[in-house]
């Protein structure tokens, strides 16, 4: 079992979208919830999250590896690349020699290491245009994990979560439940037991043309173009966010599931 958990990565690691006034920066994810049910098992278990939202790839391996490295962990999450497929224009495979050379710096310290292919967002019109890139991407990720003996998270495989009920309203971030599942199968693939369980959800509704509509231009409105604005500027949501767990720190015990 793992003393020193270290997450590295961008929104999705920190667990945007899954609001929690308790939590440091608002938010728990499903980081906090591994990082929970291993301090449940694990005596003196410490966890750090480095995660910020809005971080490219390049700056997620520039500011949160060394740090990392420093404090000798022997278990590391990292997830990084969602933003960059989402700009006009990216070198793929440029972008993953530098993600190989991290990954490859994290296991030549014995740490074990977690890596994550990128969801499937063909339910989605907006991901949707950007499937292939994904695609590619996933292959590439698979390949990496193979050579440095890194387990591996394959949310792509979790079709659960191209319902959109597992995403919160901006459609970018997965919410509680959404976090929920992503735990659950890190735990897995971690080998680690633990109660918490996948909801009980009902049939989807089947909503008409017009009502689709009418949600996307709410969506649009309230997130998208927010969020283009921002690109337009050259800002990002993670500008004047810090890491909500800097260093490493001891964890509550696993609290009941939600």
């Amino acid at each position: 079992m793992s003393k020193r958990l270290v997450a590295l990565g961008d929104s999705f690691t920190e667990g945007v979208g899954d609001d929690d006034p308790a939590a440091p920066n608002g938010v728990r994810g499903w980081a906090d919830r591994v990082a929970e049910q291993l301090a449940a098992r694990e005596p003196g278990f410490q966890y750090a999250n480095l995660a910020i939202r809005g971080k490219l790839l390049p700056q997620i391996l520039g500011e949160q590896l060394e740090p990392a490295l420093a404090m000798a962990p022997d278990l590391v999450t990292l997830y990084g690349g969602g933003n960059d497929l989402m700009r006009p224009k990216v070198d793929i495979d440029g972008l993953m020699v530098g993600y190989e050379a991290a990954v490859a710096r994290i296991r030549a310290t014995g740490a074990r290491l977690v890596l994550f292919t990128g969801v499937d967002g063909v339910e989605d019109p907006l991901f949707r245009t950007i499937r292939g890139r994904v695609a590619i991407y996933n292959e590439l990720v698979r390949g990496i994990a193979a050579r440095h003996d890194a387990l591996l998270v394959d949310l792509w495989s979790m079709r659960q979560l191209c319902d959109r009920r597992f995403w919160a309203p901006d459609r970018l971030h997965l919410n509680a439940l959404g976090h929920t599942e992503v735990a659950i199968e890190v735990l897995r693939v971690l080998g680690v037991a633990h109660p918490l369980s996948s909801p009980e959800l009902a049939p989807r509704e089947l909503l008409s043309p017009a009502a689709r509509r009418s949600q996307n231009l709410q969506w649009a409105r309230e997130h998208a173009l927010p969020w283009v604005r921002r690109r337009v500027k050259g800002e990002s949501s993670g500008d004047t966010v810090a890491a909500k767990r800097p260093a490493l720190a001891p964890v509550d015990s696993a609290p009941l599931p939600r």
